[in-house]
């Protein structure tokens, strides 16, 4: 009785495990698929007036992270080539002590990036929340979005889904190490299912609060 009862647990385990494993592979399919048709280099993107930086993380000092400055770099050169008029750069500013905005704000001016270009959002805890703010509280309705191979499938399927017309552009400025590709790539798969279920079913709302248009004739809706 008891080996049935061990027997039966263990067939459900890997039904469970297959299932999850299916979920998570679809859902990475559905997105690279997206993410791949709207994903051009940066000579070749279409012009929009915002370039959006997702946040990445900042070192111990406080200071932006190789991943961060990597996207800020990509996002500059952007601007240098007249590809966007403004950056909105996008990060967690949870407490006090971490504030992403505004170490991307310092790379950027370090880059030669004028301080009336550079648009900063406290509230970008999620990719989600960028995108959804974007909208909501920047008047962003057409936008390139700067970010990683690894994470640009997620990002250009939310924006798009919750109304801001973006294309990616790739940050491969630098090199990184394997062992972390294979992290943020293992990552990306729980966070994209979570994406999908945010986007299409729970609709959670950000932090929001006053619009900010980015261009003062926008009207926000």
């Amino acid at each position: 009785m008891f080996k049935k009862i061990i027997a039966k647990i263990t067939k459900l385990f890997w039904y469970l495990l297959l299932a999850g494993m299916g979920i998570l592979t679809i859902s990475r399919i559905v997105t690279g698929l997206v993410g791949w048709v709207r994903t051009y280099g940066e000579p070749d993107v279409p012009t929009r007036p915002v370039a959006i930086v997702f946040g990445a993380g900042l070192t111990r000092s406080g200071g932006a992270t190789a991943v961060l400055r990597d996207r800020i770099q990509t996002a500059a050169n952007l601007y240098f080539a007249g590809k966007v008029e403004k950056l909105l750069m996008s990060g967690d500013n949870s407490t006090v002590e971490y504030n992403e905005p505004a170490a991307m704000r310092e790379f950027a001016l370090s880059l030669g990036i004028p301080d009336e270009a550079i648009v900063l959002d406290y509230a970008g805890r999620r990719t989600y929340d960028t995108c959804y703010r974007a909208r909501a509280i920047f008047g962003v309705d057409s936008a390139i979005l700067v970010t990683q191979p690894f994470h640009m499938p997620r990002a250009v399927y939310l924006c798009n889904a919750l109304g801001v017309d973006g294309v990616g552009v790739v940050a491969e400025n630098f090199n990184y190490r394997r062992s972390s590709l294979l992290f943020w790539n293992a990552r990306e798969l729980a966070a994209t299912v979570t994406a999908l279920i945010d986007v299409h079913i729970l609709r959670p709302l950000p932090i929001l609060g006053e619009p900010e248009p980015i261009f003062k004739e926008t009207v926000l809706q």
